[in-house]
């Protein structure tokens, strides 16, 4: 019986079974109108097995018996399951035909062998299987090899010559070397590169390896350098000025005309934040590199910015002892110093290539899945889209960096006070993490001068200006993890309904921590908006002799500066020892 009629006694499913109690007695035929079974249609697709309530609601609508509306569903559903069982069928029936012409094929090519070499009769021996698995093996890596090249050329521009003699070996060489080249960047260009490559079978349990496919990754961290370089470009049509000439944004119909995306479309609920700046930095490019490639000099070279960096994994160290070619798996936390804002966890590939004599470049995108395969994690609130610096030598000493941000996250995680503030780019924007690098290599060169001028009011020796730094630097490093609560600090969040929402108190246990007492740690943070300008309000802060109006410590009484270090050119980056003057 169709879907477009019922009958009194309904037919049997999976879920439900109707017994008639007269069996012998004539069936009665009742059909539908076409209103009746377009509704009926409508609902089956929203709801296919509808409960009681549903199918009174129905009944009463469509002017029929419940009974009747409950035989209609149970038809409707015999009938959706024998249609789908007909087109399995049909495709079992087709792909049983197609292997019986395979299988028929292999027989005549078992019985008609052809030399690949003369074109005649072959002679068949005596093969091992361990001669036929190696063939077999064989074939795989002349395929692998043949992809590789492939991607050679894409990048090199030129052909690639794959191997001469096919490989003999069961297994690839622990390192598999890729041409990779070619920037876009200026119209520079460095020849062709290898890119040494780590083995390719990573350790499972028990000690047996796992085969590990990283062209994939290769492939991955190269495409995100092309579009690193094509961003950076200063005449780039994918970047519109603002009408006052300063902030670049992205023009996200001539990006997507222009780039494919690499690590799949944008999840739902994300938004985009793009942004670009170029700057000059006391710092040359190897230092630079070196310090990006290495996670804790990372780390420690942008603090507030990163709440913690490690290096989980890496492919390839470089060519010829340097960091040309470097590509790693690492991950960070990244932070805005305000409770309202969470924290951004990101696992990504780092790639690092020169294009040029005191030119590199150094990219970063996120990935979805571990070196074995595996998914990273089930939920992430931030994707790292290609991001990263363009680092060029100056004949001063100095450096040129255009620092690019790309990254698609969470909105609904962050507190509205912070979401104008994270989509304008200040929160994690390339201006940050420009400006950041400026003021900490700025610091840097200071306090590794010797012509420094000494404006302490005390006797302070070198080692006791290290210390007194360093413990500015644990001061800071503490302060960020009470107010971030990154996973640098093991916290327990405490719910108090009397506070709101907008203050995070949290507490931590101090056990055997250099530089802290033993005991519980209280932290209390909170952001609020003030109606000053952000300038005057720092100066007010950081003016010794208006200490005693906001900070409760001093018990009224004036301040005095007692050791002035400074970190920068300007007189407000240092680091000033006080002292509660009491007369």
């Amino acid at each position: 019986m169709s879907g477009s009629g019922n009958l009194d006694g309904g037919l049997e499913d999976e879920q439900e079974t109707l017994v008639l109690e007269k069996p012998a007695k004539k069936l009665k035929y009742h059909r539908h109108t076409q209103e009746q079974i377009n509704e009926l249609e409508t609902c089956f697709k929203e709801w296919p097995h509808p409960d009681e309530k549903q199918r009174l609601d129905l009944s009463r609508k469509l002017n029929l018996e419940p009974r009747q509306v409950k035989f209609w569903f149970q038809n409707r559903r015999t009938q959706m399951k024998n249609q789908l069982e007909r087109h399995e069928n049909v495709m079992l029936r087709q792909e049983n035909d197609k292997l019986r012409v395979e299988n028929v094929a292999i027989k005549d090519a078992v019985r008609n062998p052809i030399c690949n070499h003369c074109g005649g009769v072959a002679m068949l021996g005596n093969i091992t299987i361990e001669e036929n698995q190696l063939r077999v093996e064989n074939a795989q890596l002349r395929d692998e090899l043949s992809r590789i090249c492939g991607l050679a050329e894409k990048f090199l521009g030129r052909p690639v010559t794959p191997l001469a003699s096919p490989i003999a070996l069961p297994r690839p060489s622990s390192n598999l070397e890729l041409e990779v080249a070619g920037n876009g960047f200026g119209g520079l260009s460095s020849g062709g590169t290898s890119l040494p490559m780590g083995p390719l079978t990573r350790p499972g349990m028990m000690g047996v390896e796992k085969p590990f496919n990283s062209s994939v990754f290769v492939e991955l961290a190269v495409t995100a350098m092309d579009e690193l370089l094509r961003l950076a470009q200063a005449d780039s049509p994918i970047w519109m000025t603002s009408l006052d000439g300063g902030k670049e944004t992205l023009n996200p119909v001539e990006y997507m005309r222009t780039f494919s995306p690499c690590i799949g479309l944008k999840p739902s609920g994300f938004v985009t934040e793009a942004s670009r700046e170029t700057g000059i930095v006391m710092i040359n490019s190897l230092a630079l590199v070196e310090t990006l490639m290495d996670g804790s000099r990372w780390a420690q070279m942008f603090p507030c910015v990163i709440a913690k960096a490690s290096t989980t994994d890496v492919l390839s160290s470089g060519i010829g002892r340097t960091r040309h070619g470097a590509l790693q798996l690492m991950h960070a936390e990244f932070q805005v110093l305000s409770p309202l804002v969470p924290v951004r966890q990101v696992k990504f590939l780092r790639f690092c290539k020169q294009h040029g004599e005191g030119l590199w470049a150094v990219v970063d995108v996120s990935i979805d899945t571990a070196l074995d395969g595996a998914s990273i994690n089930s939920f992430v609130n931030c994707r790292r889209l290609p991001s990263g610096c363009v680092v060029q030598d100056l004949s001063n000493g100095y450096t040129r960096v255009t620092w690019i941000e790309h990254s698609e996250y969470d909105e609904s995680a962050v507190h509205y006070l912070y979401r104008s503030l994270l989509s304008s780019g200040l929160g994690f924007g390339a201006l940050r993490w420009l400006a950041t690098l400026q003021r900490q290599c700025e610091s840097i060169a200071i306090l590794l001068s010797s012509t420094v001028p000494c404006e302490d009011h005390s006797v302070l020796t070198q080692a006791g200006r290290r210390s007194l730094l360093q413990l500015t630097n644990r001061m800071r490093d503490n302060f960020c993890a009470g107010v971030c609560a990154s996973t640098v600090r093991m916290w327990n969040r405490l719910h108090v309904a009397s506070l709101g929402e907008d203050v995070k108190v949290m507490t931590r246990k101090s056990m055997n921590i250099p530089g802290e007492p033993p005991g519980v740690i209280l932290s209390a943070a909170t952001s609020v908006w003030m109606p000053i300008m952000h300038q005057q309000l720092f100066s007010f802060l950081r003016d010794e002799r208006q200490r005693s109006k906001w900070d409760i410590l001093s018990n009224g009484g004036p301040m005095q500066e007692m050791i002035h270090i400074p970190k920068g050119q300007t007189s407000s980056n240092c680091v000033s020892l006080l002292r509660l003057n009491v007369s």
